[in-house]
C-alpha cells in the first residue's frame, strides 16, 4: 500500500501494476492520504503481517499557508497503533546519508538543510560538518536544540554556499 505523492507513482510502477496482496505499507509526505479510511487500511495490513517502511519521518514540511504535519506525525500513529515499528529509510538514518556519500568520507562532507533534526543532526551524527539555513522550515532558535549545534547557521543557501567556497569551513 502506498501512502506516497501521486509524483512518485512513477518510482514504483512495477509494484503498482502489480495484482498482489500488499504486504507492506510505505509512506512518504501524501497530505491528501492521510484520512481516517486510508490510515485505517494501513493499520489493518500492518496488524496482518505488512511491513512498516517509512521513506522519511519528517515532523513536518513548510506550504504555502505555514508549517504543516509530515509523515512522521501518521508513521508515529501508525506504529503505536499496530505495535510495531517503521523501517525508516530516509533522513535522518545514517545509512541514508551514508548512501549518499558513496565512496566520500564524511569528513569530507556538508549536508546543507532547514531541518536541524533531520538534515543537519543526522548528517553530523555520521562525521559530516552540517550547515543549517533559515529557510524554508528553520524555526528561530533551531539551533539551539541540537548538540553538537550546527558547524554554521546561514542566511540562505546561497550564503551557505558561499562560506564553503570561501573555505572558511
Amino acid at each position: 500500500m502506498l501512502l506516497i505523492d501521486p509524483a512518485a507513482n512513477e518510482d514504483f510502477e512495477d509494484l503498482i501494476k502489480n495484482n498482489e496482496k500488499a504486504n507492506a505499507v510505505v509512506i512518504g509526505l501524501a497530505p491528501d492520504k492521510f484520512h481516517y479510511e486510508e490510515l485505517t487500511k494501513a493499520f489493518r495490513l500492518l496488524l496482518d503481517g505488512a511491513s512498516l517502511i517509512a521513506i522519511h519521518k519528517g515532523r513536518y514540511y513548510k506550504r504555502s499557508d505555514g508549517l504543516a504535519l509530515g509523515p512522521g506525525a501518521f508513521i508515529a500513529g501508525l506504529e503505536y497503533s499496530a505495535n510495531i515499528k517503521a523501517e525508516v529509510v530516509g533522513k535522518p538514518t545514517a545509512e541514508f546519508f551514508k548512501a549518499a556519500l558513496g565512496n566520500i568520507s564524511p569528513e569530507e562532507a556538508i549536508m546543507i538543510g532547514d531541518d536541524v533534526k533531520d538534515d543537519v543532526a543526522g548528517a553530523q551524527a555520521i562525521g559530516m560538518r552540517g550547515l543549517l539555513v533559515q529557510t524554508g522550515k528553520y524555526r528561530n532558535g533551531d539551533e539551539n536544540i541540537i548538540t553538537p549545534q550546527p558547524t554554521k547557521v546561514c542566511s540562505s543557501f546561497v550564503q551557505a554556499v558561499e562560506y564553503i567556497l570561501k573555505n572558511e569551513i
